[in-house]
């Protein structure tokens, strides 16, 4: 099968070749193009089946030096598009090579090793109801861990040890899902060291848990460029508070409330605390020369594109934002960035990693987060540094020293992520 694939993208190339030797004498400057940007092409909207161009000229055909060739692979037949070249064949596959394509899909495998994963998301949808009408699940049982000791209250960053003893819904790597890191890289290089995307399985569980869902439902509420500014219509407010409701059930926020209270940084009242946690992470302030564009949730969670000057990605330090993008095929995970001390390198069992990938075309040379933690740790973290700490926060979470980077943008939160200690 595989042969025969490759012979006729072999003479379809040929073809191409001959006509464009033809029609294209002056078109040269292209030439020096590597490989591999040549061989690059994106599988598109796999998540929600619908076919948007992220890329603008992904499928153009005036660009006649670059043998972009995607592969739509239905049951019969499949078709294969060499610029503005396309001819259809008539293949019988096995009914484990055949691909599910009765939601739309378009599959075109950038990286041999990702196979698409379609994610249920229809029951995300009785989020946008009122807060008072949803269904949550049950408050944790206290336990005496969740109340802070006299060591952690004199040492906020013995706190933040504690909320990873607390995050009872961290994820482990090799069961919940399964990485591929690649290879590594300087921050400074351009090359793609990943063969596959780096994740190549989650389970489907994992985005059913309450606030991991809540979370994802979440992450589509915003346009990803800076300086455009956001309207938040009523069902995303109810998004908001319902997520927080839902994390304010959980040990790491529980134990931030009970913290915060007994350092007199903030009342006992739990409603107020919530209200508190809504202000701070979703509402709007300027960032790129415009008003109410931004908010400390768009831009540590869910990223945004700096559209002044070169363009890039500032934020996005989530591993669910992350995950999602790239099933989406907007994500291109390009390798993690090599650690100054040799020997250190991550593996598929490590939940902190430094990274270098693009989105949506644009490119982040370097960019650290945690994976498989849960959505109320980072909230919990990052809040506890925000109030107890600055804006450089030297601590231990878990087997981890990281530095984590608060940043401070008026009264709300302009920046927040984990920076592996070397």
């Amino acid at each position: 099968m595989e042969g025969l694939i490759k012979g006729l993208v072999d003479v379809a190339i040929g073809v191409a070749h001959h006509n464009q030797r033809n029609d294209n004498d002056n078109d040269n400057d292209n030439d020096n193009e590597s490989v591999e940007q040549r061989s690059r092409s994106t599988w598109a909207e796999v998540v929600s089946g619908e076919q948007e161009n992220d890329q603008g000229d992904h499928n153009s055909h005036a660009r006649h030096n670059v043998y972009n060739w995607d592969l739509a692979v239905l049951n019969c037949p499949f078709t294969l598009q060499i610029q503005s070249f396309e001819f259809s064949v008539c293949l019988e596959f096995s009914e484990e090579e055949q691909v599910e394509n009765a939601d739309g899909w378009e599959v075109a495998h950038k990286k041999h090793n990702k196979r698409p994963q379609k994610i249920r998301m229809d029951h995300w949808d009785s989020y946008k109801c009122p807060s008072n009408e949803q269904q949550y699940s049950e408050e944790v049982k206290y336990v005496s861990e969740m109340e802070p000791s006299q060591a952690e209250l004199s040492d906020y960053k013995k706190a933040c040890a504690k909320l990873w003893e607390l995050d009872l819904n961290r994820l482990t790597p090799g069961t919940d899902y399964e990485l591929d890191v690649g290879e590594g890289k300087k921050v400074y290089g351009r090359e793609d060291m990943a063969e596959s995307s780096l994740f190549t399985r989650v389970s489907e569980e994992v985005l059913r848990k309450p606030t991991y869902s809540r979370f994802c439902a979440l992450l589509d509420n915003y346009n990803p460029h800076e300086g455009v500014k956001e309207n938040v219509t009523a069902q995303e407010k109810q998004e908001q508070a319902a997520f927080i409701e839902e994390i304010s059930r959980t040990a790491p926020i529980k134990y931030l409330h009970k913290y915060l209270f007994s350092r007199g940084i903030f009342t006992e009242n739990f409603q107020e605390f919530k209200r508190m946690l809504t202000d701070l992470w979703f509402t709007l302030y300027g960032r790129g020369g415009t008003y109410g564009s931004s908010s400390s949730f768009e831009h540590v969670f869910v990223g945004e594109i700096k559209e002044r000057g070169e363009q890039q990605v500032s934020g996005f330090h989530n591993w669910l934002q992350f995950y999602l993008e790239e099933a989406k095929g907007r994500v291109d995970y390009q390798g993690f960035i090599l650690p100054r001390r040799r020997g250190h390198f991550p593996d598929s069992e490590t939940q902190l990693l430094t990274v270098q990938f693009a989105w949506n075309g644009v490119l982040k040379s370097v960019s650290s987060m945690f994976v498989g933690v849960s959505p109320e740790f980072e909230v919990a973290l990052y809040t506890l540094c925000f109030f107890a700490g600055g804006e450089e926060n030297h601590v231990e979470v878990g087997p981890y020293p990281v530095n984590v980077k608060c940043y401070r943008l008026g009264n709300k939160i302009g920046s927040a992520f984990p920076i592996a200690e070397q």
